[in-house]
């Protein structure tokens, strides 16, 4: 006879279900493990073997065999713990078959039969709702699991609170969801002093999600503006929220099951890998350019990320999600991102300063803004020169508008852009539009097309430039609450595009 109950096997931030089946049959004594494990799920029989010792339940001697099915899906992770000996205490009989049939578990055993928490609850209990089964998963993961609320969620602590569940002697009562986590304290744009035209590229990026490169000397405030960014983001929608909470609960990144509505902010260093920023390494686990998703990605000192990581980025800047191909993996992870850069001018910075500049001007911007590659720069849609502050203005007082401020207005014009897409789910803001949906949405009036053309014909833009211009002049004219396209809103959409070139 042989008994059953469900867990999950992560496939990016999707949750395939796996049917584990145990088999408790006369032979030698033994407890084999089998449906292509990893190292970690076959030392489960031992860490399962030692915390039903630990409960006083010796186990027969029989040959014990665990399936996990399908037979040809890699099976990696302690999570599988739980599932294990939940179907091995049904075909003892010690559990009621039909309840443990009727459960997705996950959970790591200690050898005392704690219940130690793991990453991937909210996926999990997304996967166990489909299947309209329960959950069952350590105590520190029900507040995470219970936020998709389609499900009941048992947050046990040891695995005797999972018997005395599922014997009836104590049920335990279904999880509530966690707190959603207040906003950290915000920084103010105000406290940048000066630097209007780069405030303004940053509200225009915010409201259509356009990227945007910043260029200037060491210290003159690139690094403040885009740690502001978050400031006059709109908060998560519901939908978003979850989205990005099930990319964090897979890097183990939700604090006490809580799920907070604003928007990740990711800064990598310059140092960081290949695997770090798109994605890879053991288990093909997200990366930065994933974790940002929804949010906004800030690279520092762009030209010095290695070549090859920043030429990765061009293909999930355009589709919004990124394909980690290894030899044992095919993950797909959504990363639909609002990149931000920042890029001192030349090697020493002083480029534009003949004071200060090393004897390699001109020749040492062109090469240190060649490292960004024409079609990676192509893709970036506001590029602005931030010029040093002098030291006699930051002693002036406050100036420009509050993060508040903006913020209404990036909300407002992010309210128009989700009626304006409500029919096509493909499409959240501006920069998504594409195809006959952006000649419909951003199609200029007739000075505007005119001036765009003689641009055009100018600049040699590419097809991709003049479509990326149109939107950003659909960002503006939604920020000046006009439902046509003008000239000016193209002007100011052309100058941002112009204002720094490649190998400038």
């Amino acid at each position: 006879m042989v008994a059953r109950t469900y867990t999950v096997a992560f496939e990016g931030v999707e949750a395939r279900i796996v049917e584990v089946q145990c088999s408790v049959a006369a032979g030698m004594p033994a407890f084999a493990v089998v449906g292509l494990p990893d190292k970690a799920v076959t030392e489960a029989r031992d860490r399962v073997r030692a915390a039903l010792t630990a409960m006083s339940i010796a186990l027969p001697s029989k040959r014990i065999t665990v399936n996990l099915s399908p037979a040809d899906l890699p099976k990696e992770g302690s999570h599988f713990d739980l599932p294990i000996a939940l179907a091995l205490l049904a075909a003892i009989d010690i559990l009621p078959r039909e309840d443990v049939e009727g459960t997705v578990a996950l959970g790591e055993l200690s050898l005392d039969g704690r219940l130690v928490p793991v990453i991937g609850a909210l996926p999990a209990a997304m996967a166990a709702a489909e299947e309209e089964r329960t959950l069952l998963c350590p105590k520190a993961c029900g507040p995470e699991a219970a936020w998709v609320g389609a499900t009941p969620v048992i947050a046990a602590a040891t695995l005797a609170d999972v018997l005395r569940h599922f014997t009836g002697e104590a049920p335990i009562t279904p999880a509530s969801p966690g707190e959603v986590r207040s906003d950290p304290a915000r920084r103010d744009l105000r406290d940048v002093k000066g630097q209007e035209r780069a405030k303004r590229a940053l509200e225009i990026a915010a409201a259509g999600r356009h990227h945007l490169l910043m260029v200037g000397t060491p210290g003159s405030g690139k690094s403040m503006l885009a740690a502001r960014i978050p400031g006059i983001l709109p908060p998560l929608t519901a939908a978003e929220a979850l989205e990005t909470s099930m990319i964090h609960s897979l890097s183990g990144l939700l604090d006490e099951g809580g799920i907070s509505r604003t928007r990740p902010f990711r800064e990598p260093h310059h140092t960081a890998s290949m695997a770090a920023i798109v994605g890879g390494g053991r288990g093909a686990k997200p990366g930065e350019i994933s974790l940002a998703h929804n949010g906004v990605l800030f690279l520092d000192e762009f030209p010095e990320f290695p070549r090859t990581v920043l030429e990765t980025l061009r293909q999930p800047i355009e589709t919004g999600e990124v394909v980690v191909a290894r030899a044992n993996a095919h993950i797909r992870y959504p990363c639909r991102f609002l990149l931000v850069a920042a890029a001192n001018p030349c090697k020493c910075g002083y480029l534009s300063d003949p004071a200060r500049a090393c004897a390699k001007v001109p020749a040492c911007g062109e090469d240190y803004l060649g490292r960004i590659s024409g079609p990676l720069m192509d893709r970036i849609d506001l590029r602005v020169e931030v010029p040093p502050v002098a030291y006699t203005d930051l002693d002036l007082p406050e100036t420009g508008e509050s993060s508040a401020a903006v913020a209404e207005r990036v909300a407002a014009a992010r309210a128009v852009q989700a009626a304006r897409f409500a029919g096509h789910p493909e499409m959240r803001v501006n920069a998504d539009a594409e195809g006959r949906i952006l000649e419909e949405v951003a199609s200029p009036d007739s000075d505007g097309r005119e001036l765009l053309a003689r641009v055009a014909e100018r600049f040699g833009l590419s097809a991709r430039g003049y479509h990326r211009i149109l939107r950003v002049a659909r960002t503006i004219a939604d920020l000046a609450a006009s439902a046509e396209v003008r000239k000016p809103h193209v002007a100011e959409a052309v100058s941002y595009r112009l204002s720094v070139q490649a190998g400038r």
